[in-house]
């Protein structure tokens, strides 16, 4: 049996403003694609299956479809993440178990499988370490000692079920060893959000989700990552999902590549060199995030940008040398100045230069109105 493993599909997410949901249905056509082309007996999605909690109509419309789609394939087996409500995405999931969908978002059912063929499939929720200690009466709050006590059910069913059935995990969490993206939500408990990979000993293969990085953590614990990218940092990310074979001698993988809506860089340099300069050609069709070195701040950045590279979408200044650091706190900085130097200082930042006579009128005139209304009040 072949078994396809993918997660964080965030349906419903964009970028930097830039609406994905029709790069993420080519995703799903090309998922379902495979699966009929590869002969996939089971297709696993580790959580994060919506962004949002209360995801929007379109998304939930896309994965209806998907579903659709799948069920008439193979068998799927899914679990929620932390962006995921476990409530509303475990709705109706008795009766979708007939049709070979397999939801599981209840952490105290982790111990029971969903059994294809000769595999026993075992869905781990994100497990929310407040919610779940006192139901399993834990001494410590952390997402260790939950995942710790969610895998000692799961061993314990498969010792119950002897030899000859191959097992698996499906589990949301950050597994040393992983590495994270400027894209992933916190879910750090008490200052660490850290599992050791150690925690899946004793079943074949942990199919995680959470980091947006295709991972191999061990061989028998990897990450899918995210079909599309979410953040810049995730540049260098080659995209996709596993396919797996689950043999007696370990785990054959091979990691099948995604379609991607456009590709992302990240440029950094002078205006002029990035407005001229041929080394930058290649990003003439890239969603950028550009970081202008100038010693100046220049006018009109992204407007001018723009111009060569029609997808920009996120524009910073780190000017050259930068200039020893200012450990003074920002109260310390300012104490000594009036409120409209301060403002006047913000305009020289972010134009070509100091406020003009007309400005600094114009932010005198209005910091007399708001003290007036001030000692009115």
């Amino acid at each position: 049996m072949r078994i396809l493993h993918t997660s964080d599909w965030h349906l419903g997410r964009s970028f930097h403003r830039e609406d994905l949901l029709a790069a993420q249905a080519a995703f799903a056509d090309h998922l379902v694609e495979t699966v009929r082309a590869e002969r996939v007996g089971c297709v696993l999605i580790s959580g994060d299956v919506y962004d949002r909690a209360l995801p929007a109509v379109d998304a939930v419309r896309l994965f209806d479809d998907t579903l659709g789609r799948l069920k008439d394939l193979t068998r799927v087996v899914l679990i929620a993440g932390n962006h995921d409500s476990a409530r509303r995405l475990g709705f109706g999931s008795a009766l979708m178990d007939a049709s070979g969908v397999h939801v599981r978002t209840d952490f105290t059912r982790v111990g029971e499988p969903v059994v294809v063929g000769d595999t026993a499939v075992y869905g781990i929720p994100y497990l929310e370490p407040e919610l779940v200690r006192h139901e399993w009466e834990l001494d410590e709050r952390s997402h260790a000692a939950t995942l710790a006590e969610a895998m000692r059910r799961v061993r314990a069913d498969v010792a119950r079920r002897g030899p000859g059935l191959r097992s698996v995990v499906l589990a949301h969490a950050f597994v040393t060893g992983g590495e994270a993206s400027e894209s992933e939500r916190d879910i750090s408990v008490g200052g660490s959000s850290h599992v050791p990979a150690p925690v899946f000993d004793g079943v074949d293969y942990a199919a995680l989700g959470h980091l947006h990085g295709a991972w191999c953590v061990t061989d028998r614990v990897r990450y899918s990552g995210s079909p599309l990218a979410y953040s810049f940092s995730e540049d260098r990310h080659v995209k996709g999902f596993w396919l797996l074979d689950l043999r007696a001698d370990g785990v054959a993988a091979e990691f099948a590549e995604a379609p991607v809506p456009r590709r992302i860089s990240r440029v950094r340099g002078r205006i002029d060199d990035l407005l001229t300069g041929e080394v930058f050609k290649k990003y003439e069709d890239r969603w950028l995030q550009v970081t202008l070195t100038d010693p100046r701040r220049p006018s009109a950045a992204m407007e001018r940008l723009r111009r060569r590279f029609p997808h920009a979408l996120v524009l910073g200044y780190e000017p050259e040398g930068g200039g020893a650091e200012d450990a003074r706190t920002w109260s310390e900085r300012v104490a000594e100045r009036s409120d409209p130097d301060i403002a006047g200082d913000f305009v020289a930042e972010v134009t070509d230069g100091p406020a003009t006579a007309a400005e600094r009128a114009l932010l005198d005139e209005a910091f007399e109105s708001f003290r007036r209304k001030e000692a009115l009040a």
